[in-house]
């Protein structure tokens, strides 16, 4: 049974968007491998494009989920070399949350898995990876707290405290499938008021750094990939 693509349309549509404008910041600040460059942003470029069509959705998931599956494991070695520091694993869960999405994505447009099966797997490998967001929070809390706005009532340690909890919780709430669809889309909020409050803010105050950009168009990705979860968790 193969899940109807337009049900998948919101998710779908900020996951592509953050995927073409993930292509062009390759191409604006290209690597010093040129090739790889230019083919990995063509890539999602073409695939972040294709997805927004339910005719060439499966196309642009195969696309993206190859993309963000060879990021990943450029960032195996680091976890290798140094397994007992945490920023490599953290590195690696955020794009693997991309690979997921992607997944998901190709899993709704084939009749190979049954919409239980794709909704259990997807679940499960997003719970993951919100594990990891908040071990790197509870890992950096300094770091964390310096991103939120200083305007924020209470304070920022408070919203850096609270996230952290939110993060295990969805985190436990989608691995334990208790109130799954509610976590993912609280989840999925609270990565979009991210980067609108945090990444949005840094980015307009200095529009040519490349991490700004960067990390705004990954959180918005993230946000992308937990958003189709929680349309397809929102299927009956």
């Amino acid at each position: 049974m193969t899940i109807p693509a337009p049900s998948l349309r919101f998710g779908r549509q900020v996951f592509g968007a953050a995927a073409v404008a993930s292509g062009i910041i390759m191409l604006v600040w290209p690597d010093h491998n040129a090739l790889f460059t230019y083919a990995a942003a063509a890539a999602q470029i073409v695939g972040g494009i294709a997805i927004q069509v339910r005719q060439s959705a499966k196309m642009g998931a195969v696309l993206l989920g190859a993309v963000y599956l060879i990021f990943s494991l450029l960032l195996v070695p680091p976890i290798i070399a140094t397994p007992r520091v945490f920023d490599p694993w953290g590195n690696f869960f955020e794009q693997f949350t991309l690979v997921t999405g992607a997944a998901i994505l190709y899993a709704c447009s084939s009749s190979l898995w049954t919409p239980e099966t794709v909704k259990r797997i997807g679940r499960i490998l997003l719970g993951i990876s919100t594990v990891s967001f908040a071990l790197y929070q509870a890992v950096h809390p300094d770091f964390t707290s310096s991103l939120v706005p200083k305007w924020l009532p209470p304070s920022q340690m408070f919203w850096t405290v609270a996230t952290t909890i939110a993060f295990a919780l969805a985190a436990a709430a989608l691995l334990a499938n208790q109130m799954a669809l509610r976590a993912t889309r609280l989840l999925t909020a609270m990565l979009v008021i991210f980067g609108l409050l945090v990444w949005v803010p840094l980015l307009i105050s200095n529009p040519r750094s490349h991490s700004n950009w960067s990390e705004t168009v990954l959180t918005f990705a993230i946000a992308g990939a937990a958003w189709i979860l929680a349309d397809l968790l929102g299927e009956r």
